[in-house]
This record gives structure tokens, C-alpha cells and sequence, in this order.
């Protein structure tokens, strides 16, 4: 197999992908040879931070490549509406190998469990339920569900923290029981990633850079394919004996 295009014939549904962090892992995946399809709760997501793109949409950037490509304006909380999203990407691409749950995020506040765990938590088990039954089918499958360096660390931000530490159990369950069925599940954890929503922030400018950035053993803030690199370790043939694992992509910021 070509090492430049490591994932060509495989079909990949990354959620939260239409802009930030998810564009980044569907872009990186896409580059690899596989086919994607892109979840987001709208395809314009981008325009809500100004993030420059390649073209109108993520799937047409990722058309534009040389793949294929499909867009699904899906709420992942929804389970009927994941089910019909799944259930359209087969008729479509016949397969799922690749499972990234990137959709996600501090959206609410500290205190504000329900949503909170609908969208970071409920979201990412939707995803994986759906998209096993078509993996088990297959006998193979890749998950890579996101979680965050909140969900391994005590954080003041206690709903964000604790959902994320929820993905990051799952993952190990998951992993116990889809084993079995050669399906591997993993977690990602990243730390301050410059994402468009974290630049809108703040996140790359003044005190709070400082602040931040002296916290990092490896002096900087991480970039969207400091994480994308990680998922492609993860849904390639060089991660085949590792699943059920929780791989922090931060810099060194969670020192265990």
C-alpha cells in the first residue's frame, strides 16, 4: 500500500468536523485517501469564527482532494437522527471503518450537567452504538472518540470536566466489549489547542497565552494537526494492538 495514502478504500464519519478541530482531523484523513463523511450541526460552523476554509464547505474541500465526501447536518444527541445519518452513509459508502466523535465542547456552564453531557457524553454514545453495528458487520472498525486534559485532571470547570471524564470510561468499556469483534476504541485528550474558537477567545494573544504556555513542558500551544497526527496513529495499521487507551495530546501539560 501506498504509505502516502495509507486509508484509501476505508470510509470515515468524523462528527463536529465543519470547522476547528474536527475540519482538522476529516482534512487529515481525507489526505490519507479515505473517504469522509462530515458531521456538523451545521455545515456552516466555520463562518461563526471567521475560520477560513478551502472552499463552501468541509466536503467540498475534502471533494476537492480527490475523495469522496458527504456532508450531514445531524444533532448528534439526537439517536433517531444519528441512525438515519449512519444508516444514509452506508447506502452511500457501504462501510464505516472509521469512527472520530469530535463533536463536542465547554458550550455551557459549570454547573450545567444536562446539556452538557447530552452533547460531550450522549453524543459520542450515539455515535458509537450506531456505527458498531455496522463495524461488527464488517468484523473491523476504528473508534477514536475525543475527550479532553479537563476529563483527567480535577478542573473548576465541573461539567466539561466530568463529561469528559465520562468519554474517557466509556472508551474503556467500549473497548472491552467491542474487542471481540476487532474493533479498537481509543480516546484522545487534547490540551489548549489553538482551534478557531480558542483563538476567538483569546487563547493565542497576551496573559493568557503566557499564562498558558508556562505550563507546557514543550513551550508552546498546540496546533489542530498536533491532534490530527495522533488520530491518524490511531485509525492506521500502526496502532492495531492498542485500544482502550486514553493518549493526552497536550504538550506534556498532564504529566501522568
Amino acid at each position: 500500500m501506498n504509505t502516502g495514502r495509507k486509508l484509501e478504500g476505508r470510509v470515515a464519519l468524523v462528527t463536529g468536523a465543519g470547522r476547528g478541530l474536527g475540519r482538522a482531523y476529516a482534512l487529515h484523513l481525507a489526505a490519507l485517501g479515505a473517504d469522509v463523511a462530515v458531521n456538523d450541526i451545521s455545515l456552516k460552523a466555520h463562518e461563526e469564527y471567521d475560520e477560513e476554509i478551502g472552499a463552501e464547505s468541509v466536503p467540498e474541500e475534502i471533494v476537492d482532494m480527490g475523495v469522496r465526501s458527504k456532508g450531514y447536518e445531524t444533532d448528534v444527541t439526537d439517536r433517531s437522527q444519528v441512525d438515519a445519518m449512519v444508516s444514509d452513509i452506508d447506502r452511500t459508502f457501504g462501510r464505516i471503518d472509521i469512527l472520530v466523535n469530535n463533536a463536542g465542547g465547554a458550550l455551557f456552564g459549570r454547573h450545567e450537567f444536562k446539556p452538557m453531557f447530552d452533547l460531550n457524553f450522549h453524543g459520542t454514545v450515539n455515535c458509537c452504538e450506531a456505527a458498531a453495528e455496522l463495524m461488527k458487520r464488517q468484523r473491523s472498525g476504528k473508534i477514536v472518540n475525543v475527550g479532553s486534559q479537563a476529563g483527567m485532571l480535577a478542573s473548576a470547570g465541573r461539567s466539561y470536566a466530568t463529561a469528559k471524564a465520562a468519554v474517557i470510561h466509556y472508551t474503556r468499556c467500549l473497548a472491552q466489549e467491542l474487542g471481540s469483534h476487532n474493533i479498537h476504541v481509543n480516546c484522545i485528550a487534547p490540551g489548549y489547542i489553538l482551534s478557531s474558537r480558542a483563538i476567538a477567545g483569546g487563547r493565542d494573544e497576551g496573559e493568557l497565552k503566557e499564562r498558558l504556555v508556562s505550563q507546557i513542558p514543550l513551550g508552546r500551544l498546540g496546533m489542530p494537526e498536533d491532534c490530527a497526527k495522533v488520530i491518524e496513529f490511531l485509525v492506521t495499521d500502526l496502532s492495531d494492538y492498542v485500544t482502550g487507551q486514553v493518549i493526552p495530546v497536550c504538550g506534556g501539560f498532564v504529566k501522568f
